[in-house]
């Protein structure tokens, strides 16, 4: 089971080439193995789509105007996975494909739709159709394809049970397998440490991080709001999330903190939780 790192992590940190360089050099010394890639911070996008993902606590800072295949070749650090998004994945596959055989990974990742109703079974029903029908098209490659939740998935349907049921009992296990988020899971209230259980072996990537809260006191009331914190800082038991993973075979434990970082220092959270997996794994 290896290490990676989520790269949205670093997003503010790539300001230029050789500064993006020596960051992805100290993260391999680490002891991260990987880096898993997303689309948008891989390529020049639009305006808006740098503030809203900006908004949403994942800012791409200048990565999309950076060359990632000679620096991820100079950097040691291997390609987890490439995220993506459905609607590209249909229209032009071929370009997705060909970026994820060029980065020497075999996952490509889905994450979960925007201006979507989840608890709309017939939409929901359509949904898995897709990810079905895309994931028979890039398994011809080699490739596999993930679906990445956050906790939308942890609605009820009016038959009672979660989303995420309905898509473990509805994607073809053959075309669609999982990367399990334990902490938009935890965010909802669920037994993580059944769920991953029961995921088992089609849980081939594990989005990793801990739940609790950086204030310090005196505090002003009793009720302190939690939020991603480092590993082993906060009320997770990792340990035991990571003997599942164990068992289930997982190919990469992914580190991912989207805010929240301890002394405002994105560095010193990465330090602090790859030496939590360093002695862990």
């Amino acid at each position: 089971m290896k290490k990676a790192i989520q790269q949205m992590m670093i997003g503010p940190l790539c300001k230029d080439y050789n500064k993006t360089l020596d960051l992805l050099k100290h993260i391999k010394e680490i002891g991260f193995d990987a880096i898993e890639l997303n689309g948008y911070m891989i390529h020049k996008t639009p305006f808006i789509v740098r503030i809203l993902t900006k908004l949403a606590g994942m800012p791409s800072g200048s990565a999309g105007k950076l060359d990632w295949h000679s620096l991820i070749k100079e950097s040691g650090l291997e390609v987890a996975s490439l995220h993506t998004d459905l609607g590209s994945l249909e229209r032009d596959l071929e370009s997705v494909v060909n970026e994820a055989l060029e980065f020497k990974t075999k996952y490509l990742v889905i994450t979960g739709m925007y201006r979507f109703d989840y608890t709309d079974v017939e939409q929901l029903s359509l949904l898995c159709n897709r990810l079905n029908a895309a994931g028979e098209k890039v398994k011809k490659y080699g490739l596999s394809l993930l679906y990445h939740n956050h906790n939308v998935e942890f609605k009820r349907l009016s038959s009672g049970e979660f989303v995420y049921e309905y898509l473990l009992q509805n994607l073809n296990h053959d075309f669609v397998n999982f990367e399990f988020d334990s902490y938009w899971a935890s965010e909802a209230g669920v037994d993580i440490y059944s769920l991953l259980t029961k995921i088992g072996k089609r849980n081939r990537l594990h989005h990793i991080n801990d739940r609790g809260s950086n204030k310090v006191g005196p505090f002003i009331t009793p009720i302190v709001e939690s939020d991603s914190i480092e590993l082993g800082n906060g009320s997770l038991d990792l340990k035991k999330l990571l003997a599942i993973d164990k068992i289930n075979e997982t190919d990469y434990v992914v580190l991912e903190m989207h805010k929240n970082y301890i002394d405002g220092s994105r560095i010193l959270s990465i330090e602090i939780s790859g030496k939590y997996l360093n002695e862990n794994i």
